[in-house]
């Protein structure tokens, strides 16, 4: 049975995913209510948002997900019908060096949505997960939805958790919930302490691309304009109390990503740095997304060859954007890390 919202609360709203979410269910109907919440972290970033500002089905609430009683109070206020959580701490190295932050968030704020969402009438709930949690693979095999949960860095730990939660407020509760897990997200308005960012930026200044190990680790790649898509799918198509995997059937390593990156912008290989490996450095995710295809029609549509000179492109139109990230609050942080997960 489909299931159509009125008013869709967005957590995470001014993130990477979120803020590109936001406008996609904003460009794809007409009457739709969008709140988004956000307490503006490093990654949350209003500039995201700056197109569709002064739309007036949009709606910006700054509030911190681990407080329930002000999440009901703004579910009510909005009369929310349904909510996409992805408000979540997510880049690895920064929870191997401060796990605190992570649980608190990604954790404890799941729990507060939760709560929240069955306080304000039994709001329906997507949970947008991490392929992270399954583990590792080795050079065969793909994770599915029946695939274990095997986490290995406090990040990917911190959101089994919080998929744990949402399962057992459904099955508890009756929660209306679903939750996705979607493979390496990249495309415009993503921090650049991740991998695709963080290299495009470094190449067009001429600085070294940290990579790690020798490179081999492989990541699946999806465009975040397909994952909205599939997002969207699940949402209004999926079936409560289910688990769908997102996947961009784009297995890649890491050092092709960089070359391909290089080569696009004309720059020499010589600006590959080899750096040493991330404590606990999963080797190969790779995603069966069969049940989505199967159950609600949906499939990738943007190539990663596509995807990236559209990433890559977006980058260079709009580096007054990531110049002002870049040289924001976290600078000194954003220069230290390598590269993303």
């Amino acid at each position: 049975m489909s299931f159509s919202p009125n008013v869709v609360m967005v957590t995470g709203g001014a993130g990477f995913i979120g803020s590109n979410f936001v406008r996609y269910v904003l460009a794809n109907s007409d009457d739709m209510k969008v709140v988004n919440v956000d307490c503006l972290t490093y990654a949350g970033n209003l500039g995201n948002l700056t197109d569709i500002a002064d739309d007036a089905r949009y709606v910006f609430e700054k509030y911190d997900i681990c407080n329930t009683d002000e999440i009901v109070a703004v579910c009510q206020k909005h009369n929310v019908d349904a909510i996409v959580h992805f408000a979540a701490e997510s880049h690895v190295d920064r929870s191997i060096t401060g796990p605190g932050e992570f649980v608190r968030t990604n954790v404890q704020g799941t729990l507060s949505m939760l709560q929240a969402a069955r306080a304000a009438g039994d709001v329906r709930f997507l949970q947008v997960g991490t392929d992270e949690v399954y583990g590792s693979l080795g050079e065969e095999g793909l994770f599915t939805e029946e695939t274990p949960l095997d986490p290995h860095s406090p990040y990917s730990a911190s959101k089994a958790a919080a998929d744990h939660l949402v399962s057992a407020f459904g099955t508890t509760y009756g929660l209306p919930v679903l939750t996705t897990r979607c493979s390496n997200n990249y495309g415009p308005y993503q921090f650049p302490e991740k991998m695709i960012p963080l290299m495009i930026n470094n190449a067009r200044h001429d600085k070294p691309l940290p990579v790690y190990g020798d490179g081999s680790n492989v990541r699946d790649w999806l465009y975040v304009e397909d994952h909205c898509s599939a997002l969207w799918a699940v949402l209004t198509k999926g079936d409560t109390g289910r688990v769908y995997n997102i996947g961009g059937n784009s297995e890649k390593r890491n050092l092709a990503v960089v070359v391909a990156i290089l080569r696009y912008l004309d720059k020499p290989d010589s600006l590959i740095q080899f750096v040493t490996d991330r404590p606990g450095h999963d080797f190969r995710y790779a995603i069966d997304a069969s049940r989505v295809y199967q159950e609600l029609g949906w499939q990738p549509s943007v190539s990663f060859e596509a995807g990236l000179a559209q990433t890559i492109q977006w980058y260079l139109d709009n580096q007054d954007w990531l110049d002002q990230v870049v040289s924001g609050a976290y600078k000194n942080y954003y220069e230290s890390m390598y590269a993303g997960r």
